[in-house]
């Protein structure tokens, strides 16, 4: 029998983007593929570091998996692999400890997924900066959105993230190689390929820019809708948002994180904008693409985030035409300058202030989805959820839904919109 093996994926798009390439490298290798949760011989974990929560959902997985599979071979990589060594060491029952740098190359060093006395430890601080490829096509069969990795860490160095670290410096993906993976993921069936990075506008390959790579990708019979996941405010083209207007197939969408409406915030988190500049961007946005989602995350309670500073952000997601807001509470991360600030939030009032933003956030995709009721909107149809509607996604990001008795799985339909349940739209097949 073959061996076993199962992933768990914590955090970003660009997690689940790798997560499917590792996959994909150990089935290559004559491994089984099971869904996580059934007993398993080997357990791949990619971890996140965005947060402590993430850290602390990573050893509870571990746990857990032991619980399940006393006998499994864990192995652990991703971000909290890359800098939280130590910690991990301590957790018994690891087998593999597998920084940024091995991270692609995982099934290399598994020859045979037995129990180990202690952890081998695969780590170097230092991370290349070269340009990249990846050995294998992401296993997307479960999805109807196929992640593709363009791009990988960040220059920026914002003083609360973390990413720095645990990614390195930016690099980007051969632009031939991300167009191979591509054009096999449509073949396979994906008709929607979403580009992942953690400052995907900051592509560059050999004088190649995201533009080129969107360009490339369309010319992809198959694959009928491109989308930008999160990109940073000053690294869009205009010549994306030109292009974006006029595109058959580039989504009508970006979620673009503003983090802070205060200017104050924003110089201490190192962000390259004021407030005017987000609001002047997100001003030609909308005056050239019509129909376009927009979405942005903020963070609440960074230090020295004020009731004036917090009611600066309030009011600027209030009146910003975004269709939804994604509300992180600030964690202190190790090495990042924003963990020695003294201006501490108290923990009562960052949830406070973050249930009003997500509160804000449902009223906002709430007025953007009724723009549509009574409109036909083309979705993608994904798959039927627990109360047994049959759900997808518009271009621009709006949850559709559908009571059918027909498998509408990643088929491309039009729907006319005649209620909003929640955080969805429902309607009819046309």
């Amino acid at each position: 029998m073959p061996y076993r093996a199962s992933f768990y994926t914590l955090g970003c798009r660009l997690n689940q983007a790798e997560t499917a390439i590792i996959s994909k490298t150990f089935e290559e290798k004559g491994y089984q593929i099971v869904d996580f949760g059934n007993e398993t011989d080997l357990c791949v974990i990619n971890t996140c570091s965005v947060t402590e929560h993430s850290e602390a959902k990573c050893r509870n997985i571990i746990r857990s998996v032991l619980r399940k599979s006393p006998r499994a071979f864990i192995a652990v990589t991703g971000c909290y692999a890359q800098i939280g060594v130590d910690s991990l060491k301590k957790i018994k029952g690891i087998d593999l400890i597998a920084g940024t740098e091995y991270k692609m190359k995982l099934a290399r060093y598994v020859q045979e997924p037995l129990k180990l006395p202690t952890p081998v430890i695969l780590h170097s601080r230092r991370i290349s900066r070269d340009n990249f490829t990846l050995e294998a096509t992401g296993n997307h069969d479960e999805v109807t959105r196929a992640n593709l990795k363009i791009q990988d860490g960040c220059d920026f160095f914002c003083t609360f993230c973390i990413i720095p670290f645990t990614r390195g410096r930016e690099r980007s993906r051969k632009l031939g190689d991300l167009l191979q993976e591509a054009t096999e993921l449509a073949r396979q069936g994906h008709k929607e390929i979403v580009l992942t990075g953690v400052n995907i506008g900051r592509y560059s390959d050999e004088g190649k820019t995201l533009l080129d790579v969107i360009k490339a990708l369309e010319e992809i019979e198959e694959i009928q809708r491109i989308r930008i996941t999160s990109i940073e405010p000053t690294t869009v083209q205009e010549e994306v948002i030109d292009h974006m207007a006029s595109s058959q197939k580039l989504c009508p969408y970006f979620h673009i994180p503003v983090q802070s409406g205060d200017d104050k915030i924003l110089r201490a988190m190192n962000r390259r904008y004021t407030v005017r500049d987000y609001v002047q961007f997100i001003e030609r946005i909308v005056q050239k693409v019509p129909d376009v989602g927009l979405g942005t995350d903020v963070i609440v309670g960074f230090p020295g985030e004020g009731e004036a500073e917090f009611e600066n952000t309030r009011r600027l997601l209030e009146e910003l035409p975004l269709s939804y807001a994604h509300v992180f509470s600030y964690s202190k991360r190790p090495m990042t300058k924003a963990s020695k600030m003294k201006e501490t939030v108290h923990p009562e009032i960052i949830k406070e202030r973050s249930q009003i933003l997500r509160e804000l956030s449902a009223k906002k995709r709430q007025q953007f989805y009724s723009r549509y009721l009574g409109r036909t909107v083309r979705v993608l149809f994904e798959t039927r959820n627990e109360e047994g509607i049959f759900t997808g996604l518009t271009c621009n990001y709006m949850r559709v839904g559908t009571i059918t008795g027909l498998d509408l799985s990643r088929q491309i339909r039009d729907v006319k919109i005649t209620e909003i349940l929640g955080d969805m739209a429902l309607g009819i097949l046309v």
